[in-house]
């Protein structure tokens, strides 16, 4: 199974307190900082939410 790499592209200043609180559910703190997670459906619906803000990578697990 695959894992996605997020990483953190554009600020959070401005940005509605949804879209936030999703970025720090990531585990997302700083700019370019990045997380491995599971490929899974609630991971997708949270990235789809602030596709924006971040850039995802599909990497082997």
């Amino acid at each position: 199974m695959a894992n996605l790499k997020i990483t953190l592209t554009r600020s959070l200043i401005g940005r509605p307190a949804t879209q936030r609180d999703t970025v720090k559910a990531l585990g997302l703190k700083k700019l370019n900082s990045s997380v491995e997670l599971p490929d899974n459906e609630s991971i997708r619906g949270q990235i789809h939410k602030v596709e924006h803000l971040v850039t995802v990578e599909e990497v082997q697990a």
